[in-house]
């Protein structure tokens, strides 16, 4: 299972952007129509990725700061030039980059173009272990050499 490619998983969605002068407000509403918890925030002239909003940029940068979603563009509040995955690497180097970087969830691109996101709901069990283990394993093997 850890060998099939990362691209398997877009099962065909649809990849949900805005671009950047867009306010937080679209963005949550985009968010909330379409049932996902991040949008690609992209440049509005060739649509290459600029950043990615997330649920946890909602509550975090624009909920708790008290900012207005009405007047607070995605620009302001974005992770820009996030980490992202080629369409054709396999689940477990995803899953190894997305704990590598703590990330939640990663733009999948190909030819330079975001053809879909993958959260951590998209793997399963088995995968998700496999990665823990390996992470314990390094964890150990860092004890005994301090």
């Amino acid at each position: 299972m850890m060998h099939r490619n990362i691209g398997d998983l877009l099962n065909r969605r649809r990849v949900v952007s805005l671009p950047a002068g867009a306010s937080v407000r679209d963005a949550a509403r985009q968010m909330k129509a379409a049932h996902v918890a991040s949008i690609v925030v992209t440049a509005s002239i060739n649509e290459q990725i600029e950043g990615i909003f997330t649920e946890r940029d909602l509550t975090d940068r624009v909920v708790a700061d008290g900012l207005d979603p009405d007047q607070t563009r995605l620009s302001e509040v974005m992770t820009p030039c996030p980490v992202t995955a080629a369409h054709d690497i396999t689940v477990g180097e995803a899953l190894r980059r997305m704990a590598d970087h703590g990330l939640r969830h990663l733009p999948v691109v190909r030819d330079g173009r975001v053809v879909g996101v993958v959260s951590m709901r998209d793997f399963m069990g088995e995968e998700l272990m496999l990665i823990e283990h390996e992470r314990e394993m390094m964890d150990s093997l860092t004890e005994v050499m301090m």
